[in-house]
């Protein structure tokens, strides 16, 4: 048979209806409250394309170098060409039109899911990759079936199996019809603490159909439910939007949620009652913690979905608390005891076999990412020097550069003779976690190659001698990951920001909700080739492949979390060290200069091949991606933009795309560009500050005046806030401030919508979101 129904499927069908299927359908066996629907088998895909005859085209189309994004695309659109255009056999049409007739009043409104047989591996994970319909009905049934078959084969799938080791051929999939439940409120629920195992229930729930929460399109509210007395701590979120079923086209949108349910709690106690007791229920069932996906339909509690809970740590018996957690990541990271003596290395400080007592300050500088860690001094004054810098060594030089990103991974710690808070080592040294001192002014001519030093990255001292004793290594990684899962529930999204590529893995392990910033220039800096050499030597698809390749590995870690991508924001000093680059004007002051959106739309041959990037991430199914440009002054230079991407193929309208508010100039002309069609508007404070302060934020000498924090920078932001909340623009920020808790706190109460900060301040950022907006509850109920 094509068609199995739940009652008929339990866990051992995980071959034959995949890992949604098999969790449906064993729910439904228990006797738990799952709407009813049936399944198209992975079989029944596997006959349609053997008896049509296409599969050996189907898998030969799809064996192709998935780095080459040209080859990639062209597989794809063959590979979903031959699902979607070979007829249903006469049979098969039949039977699956016939059990969709016997689902609710024959009528019914069903979602269509895809349900892939490897989808639920320890090892790998497939969520996202295909496709999910909504409120569906029978005259598009077929069509969309066909979809989800055709979805084993997108860009990003087809990437995704290559690069995981998956042979296509061995990869089935099943489609699940069930009927839709036109959820009043719905949401997500563990049904023991994530972390511990504990018995306490942590329930989300947002206003309309679950997909809001899942996809992250609104913060819901958050309960923490103790099962032995029922008794609730409640955060309630301020949800702006809910999906509903559009009741004359039957599709899924977006709505505003009505201001009276927006702070209003989703779920009552006689709600979480119900909750609760089929959350214990369906824990008993499977004999382990669930994860659970819920609906409410008046009165009534739905079951969409449940998975095991795979975060527990068994090795710990309390409930993680975030005070302690956040002081033993800095304790972990080599922050000073009580008396004010080093205690452990950050990120392998290994170098020596000797540990000597505290030594003397050779060389200080500004300590820009914290730890401290012993190693061997190792002088870079060149590229080729890099070969030299072996795992645990302190890399010494003028300043980094983007292709020494490698060796930086490799080292311990930096030191460099140059930039400030915001220069390229301080903010890649933190991105991997690796202690930096940076603007010592001397470090080069001072130490001496192979010395070994102990470098303080909280003080900003480097130290003679090792001063630190080898630890057992953590991962940067691990460094980072929340000890519990279940994030502050905020109102206020915390983001995280990325520089580079590499550093992707240890951003996603915060729980952020995605990138605020993801800096292109990194990606293009890394070639040692200006874009215009690199082009006349490579070609333009190669240029334009490595700007895909950058940008999708951090939203295949993110996906469906949004990444926001800076185009191009390279002063010309940075482009004058790379080959290609004695073409590039002399700047007196090139942060004032040739960059950022002014060089893009002087040069609208070269940024095309940036907008091309973004036009076929979308192609490959990466909706993910957001487009922020940079130094915009005004609306003219906005319009430009959005010319352009429409040029590009890119439509402004169905895409999300923002300004980057640096400049005074931009912040006050900011209502003229809410008008032109953003979406967004987000903070660059290094910027923003040394415009306003006209301090050059990469100059070692006048760092201390530098302050984000200056009522005048404040009362610009302050007043683009105000602006934006009126024009329904969101509003961000990704500059280095964002980090801070004073900056945190201003940006709350005034209302921004987001806060990106470094990746090892995304957990105090939460955690400080959160103190300040129960502040403002509670204040508001006084």
């Amino acid at each position: 048979m094509a068609v199995l129904w739940l009652d008929e499927i339990d866990a051992g069908d995980l071959e034959r209806v995949g890992g949604k299927g098999a969790s449906l359908g064993e729910l439904t066996g228990a006797g738990l409250p799952v709407p009813s629907g049936f399944v198209v088998t992975a079989g029944t895909y596997r006959s349609f394309i053997e008896e049509a005859g296409i599969d050996e085209e189907l898998f030969a189309a799809v064996d192709v170098d998935v780095d080459d994004s040209s080859a990639l695309a062209e597989a794809a659109n063959r590979a979903q060409e031959l699902i979607l255009e070979t007829p249903f056999p006469d049979d098969l049409r039949e039977e699956i039109l016939a059990s969709y007739r016997e689902v609710g009043d024959g009528e019914a409104f069903v979602a269509v899911r895809s349900s892939a047989t490897a989808e639920d591996l320890p090892d790998a994970s497939f969520a996202g990759q295909q496709e999910t319909f909504l409120n569906v009905t029978e005259a598009d049934l077929l069509d969309r079936v066909r979809e989800c078959w055709a979805s084993l084969f997108t860009q990003r799938a087809i990437y995704y199996r290559q690069e995981q080791g998956f042979d296509h051929s061995a990869v089935n999939i099943a489609v699940v019809v069930q009927q839709m439940v036109d959820a009043e409120k719905s949401g997500v629920m563990f049904t023991s603490h994530p972390s511990t195992g504990d018995p306490t229930m942590i329930i989300e729930a947002a206003w309309g159909l679950g997909e809001a929460v899942v996809s992250g399109a609104v913060s819901p509210d958050n309960y923490a439910v103790t099962r032995d007395d029922r008794s609730a701590d409640v955060t309630v979120a301020e949800k702006k939007v809910m999906h509903v079923k559009d009741e004359e086209t039957g599709e899924t949108v977006e709505r505003p949620v009505p201001d009276e349910k927006q702070t209003a709690r989703v779920i009552g106690d006689e709600e979480i009652d119900a909750l609760v007791d089929l959350g214990e229920r369906v824990e008993d069932h499977y004999g382990e913690p669930q994860d659970v996906e819920w609906a409410i339909v008046e009165g009534d509690v739905y079951m969409l979905q449940s998975r095991p809970i795979t975060t527990i740590d068994d090795s710990s018996g309390e409930a993680a608390d975030p005070i302690e957690d956040t002081v033993d990541a800095a304790e972990a990271k080599g922050v000073t005891d009580g008396s004010g003596g080093v205690q452990t290395a950050d990120s392998g400080g290994n170098a020596g076999t000797d540990t000597a007592e505290a030594g003397e300050v050779v060389v200080d500088g500004l300590g820009s990412s914290p730890g401290t860690v012993s190693g061997a001094a190792r002088i870079v004054t060149k590229l080729d020097d890099l070969d030299k810098v072996k795992e645990g060594d302190v890399i010494v030089t003028e300043m980094t550069m983007p292709d020494m990103v490698p060796a930086m991974k490799r080292a311990s710690g930096i030191i460099t003779d140059e930039g400030g808070m915001t220069s390229h080592a301080a903010i890649v040294s933190r991105e991997l976690g690796v202690p930096a001192v940076v603007g010592t002014t001397n470090a080069t001519s001072i130490l001496e190659d192979g010395q070994v030093v102990t470098l303080d990255g909280d003080k900003g001292q480097v130290l003679e001698g090792q001063n630190v004793e080898p630890e057992e290594e953590t991962e940067p990684v691990e460094e980072v990951r929340p000890q519990s899962p279940v994030k502050p529930m905020t109102a206020t999204e915390v983001k995280v920001n990325v520089s580079i590529p590499e550093a992707a893995e240890r951003a996603a392990a915060t729980g952020a909700d995605g990138v605020g910033l993801l800096r292109m220039e990194h990606m293009i800096l890394s070639l040692n080739q200006t874009p215009a050499k690199f082009i006349a030597e490579n070609g333009e698809d190669a240029y334009i492949n490595e700007l895909v390749q950058g940008i999708r590995h951090v939203a295949d870690e993110f996906y469906p979390r949004p990444v926001r991508t800076r185009t191009l924001d390279a002063p010309t000093d940075e482009f004058r060290q790379l080959e290609g680059g004695e073409d590039e004007p002399q700047e007196h002051n090139p942060m004032l200069g040739y960059r950022g959106i002014r060089r893009s739309l002087d040069r609208p041959d070269v940024f095309a091949h940036e907008l091309e990037a973004f036009r076929r991430l979308y192609e490959m199914g990466y909706d993910n991606v957001e487009m922020m440009f940079p130094l915009v002054n005004d609306a003219e230079d906005v319009y430009r933009v959005k010319q352009l991407m429409q040029e590009a193929g890119i439509d402004p309208d169905k895409r999300k795309w923002g300004v980057m508010i640096e400049t005074p100039a931009a912040a006050l002309s900011v209502e003229e560009m809410a008008e032109t069609g953003i979406d967004f508007a987000s903070f660059g404070t290094n910027d923003l500050t040394q415009y306003t302060l006209a301090v050059d934020r990469n100059n070692e000498h006048v760092a201390d005046r530098f302050d984000e924090l200056h009522p005048s920078v404040l009362r610009l932001i302050g007043d683009v806030i105000e602006t934006c909340r009126e024009h329904d623009v969101a509003t961000s920020i990704c500059g280095q401030a964002g980090s801070k808790p004073e900056m945190v706190q201003f940006l709350v109460n005034e209302g921004v919508s987001s806060i990106s900060a470094n990746i090892d301040a995304v957990r105090d950022v939460q955690h400080e979101v959160k103190r300040v907006e129960q502040k403002l509850l509670l204040e508001s109920v006084r």
